[in-house]
């Protein structure tokens, strides 16, 4: 239908269209009987009925991409547009948020101007105050006690620089090579789930602002929008793609497939460290919008009698089956760069380099998957105590912890070849693109500080020589089996 054919329809009658039985909403001035579809709402039926008759824009826009209804939705779904001219007071009165929804901003708490914000931490105190009580608790949740995620932390508090000076480092080069890609610096944007819970923009958001400022982003299994509208903010911009395997192997051979369509990922990084979610209490504790969901996973969230953690109720489709083996048919479906995300200890990463994978992110999920696994940069020395010969055969990335340039640095003294953050883009994404691009800025310049301080001017020129990692040394494991407890688990009879 044309534009020059698209009935008008007033307010008045839209309105008469407000049951189970008969049932249209507005979305973006578009009209759509969603009768037949409501009842198939992976998000339930009541979130539909609930705008029956009524403009759901901003309901819809907060969870879907704009694409979702016009490819999910026969031809005949659509009426026509809205007859603007017929909103008057008692249309626009409907538009009014309802008490029980969640407000942008908590009450008498506003987003201070970007330009005042100075670190990645500063991001993430302003979002502490100014998302939503769901969404705060569901990207700063970690997994029960919480040792974990701040342990990613202190540790690079306990490493020492051991800076050289009288150098010329008047000019200096921050920019490096992942997997091969040429980047302004050595970071990639970690995976997250559902972005559009901080922001409008979403994934798309955060592309932009990696395009413009040379990052990878490495897009979720679960992001808030399909794989080609956010690779569509970027054109001809590489990202890596994060996979969790479904349970539903064909699903994922599907989506597999259409990823190798798509000339701009680089990589797959493969999720091996969460087979199942873990503990989130914070997550747990905040009843979750049950009409959440993800279109490249197909996961909703949901309540049950344990609490409305998103992290769980939308990782029931994860295939907790998945092993070593399974490499062998994810390569008969992907034929690019694989790197396994979530290796934790040096008998893995051995492991990985053996199977010929082309990279490992070291990693435990940000903490939020098993409380008391190994911070990231403890594995990294781990790896370098016991197994050095992997950093000649494959790449390795450090994920969790990151806040800093001068961590940034340690990462890549001490072997890595890039460092992933998560939380603190999603929490500079509550300004958009433009919080993204500010907060890169404000790492790069962290980043090429401290390079001048330690007397580099070029990240090949990085070494060990140039931390002190004493105070962590003993917390490193010297072997990769216990150095005195022998026993090995007795066969069942």
């Amino acid at each position: 239908m044309t534009e020059g054919e698209q009935p008008l329809l007033s307010t008045a009658r839209i309105s008469t269209h407000n049951t189970p039985s008969d049932c249209w909403i507005v979305v973006d001035d578009h009209v759509w009987d969603m009768t037949d579809f409501a009842p198939e709402h992976p998000g339930g039926a009541d979130i539909i009925y609930k705008h029956a008759g009524r403009d759901a824009t901003s309901a819809y826009s907060d969870i879907h991409a704009p694409s979702l209804l016009p490819t999910n939705l026969p031809p005949s779904a659509y009426k026509g547009r809205l007859d603007t001219s017929t909103v008057d007071t008692s249309w626009s009165e409907k538009l009014k948020p309802e008490p029980e929804s969640n407000p942008t901003l908590v009450v008498g708490k506003q987003k201070p101007a970007l330009q005042t914000l100075l670190s990645l931490q500063d991001f993430e105190t302003v979002a502490s105050n100014t998302l939503s009580a769901k969404t705060w608790a569901f990207y700063s949740s970690a997994a029960t006690d919480l040792i974990t995620r701040d342990a990613n932390r202190s540790m690079f508090d306990r490493i020492w620089f051991r800076p050289r000076v009288l150098r010329n480092v008047r000019d200096v080069d921050s920019r490096t090579k992942v997997l091969g890609v040429e980047r302004q610096m050595p970071v990639f944007v970690s995976p997250a789930a559902l972005a559009k819970l901080v922001h409008p923009d979403g994934e798309k958001g955060i592309a932009r602002g990696c395009r413009e400022k040379g990052l990878i982003q490495c897009v979720s299994t679960n992001a808030s929008y399909p794989i080609e509208e956010i690779l569509a903010s970027a054109p001809s911009h590489p990202f890596f793609f994060q996979l969790y395997v479904n349970k539903d192997r064909p699903k994922t051979e599907a989506l597999l497939a259409q990823l190798r369509s798509l000339k701009q990922i680089a990589a797959v990084f493969v999720t091996v460290d969460a087979p199942v979610a873990g503990k989130r209490e914070a997550d747990e504790r905040v009843r979750a919008d049950e009409s959440v969901s993800t279109p490249m996973s197909g996961a909703k969230a949901g309540n049950d009698k344990r609490g409305g953690g998103l992290g769980r109720t939308m990782s029931t489709y994860i295939d907790a089956t998945l092993n070593w083996d399974d490499l062998a048919w994810l390569r008969r479906h992907w034929d690019g760069r694989i790197v396994l995300k979530g290796i934790q200890g040096a008998a893995d990463a051995k492991r990985a380099m053996l199977e010929g994978v082309q990279g490992v992110v070291l990693s435990n999920h940000g903490g939020r998957s098993l409380d008391t696994s190994p911070p990231a940069i403890l594995i990294l020395l781990e790896l370098q105590r016991c197994c050095p010969e992997v950093f000649e055969h494959m790449e390795v990335y450090v994920d969790g912890g990151v806040r800093r340039g001068t961590d940034v640095l340690k990462a890549l003294c001490l072997g890595a070849t890039a460092v992933g953050i998560g939380r603190s883009f999603l929490y500079a994404l509550n300004y958009g693109q433009e919080g993204v691009e500010h907060l890169t800025d404000l790492l790069k310049d962290e980043l090429e500080t401290s390079m001048r301080m330690i007397g580099i001017t070029d990240l090949s020129q990085v070494h060990p020589g140039l931390v002190n990692t004493l105070d962590v040394d003993r917390l490193v494991p010297s072997t990769m089996e216990h150095p005195y407890a022998k026993w090995r688990p007795k066969p069942k009879l």
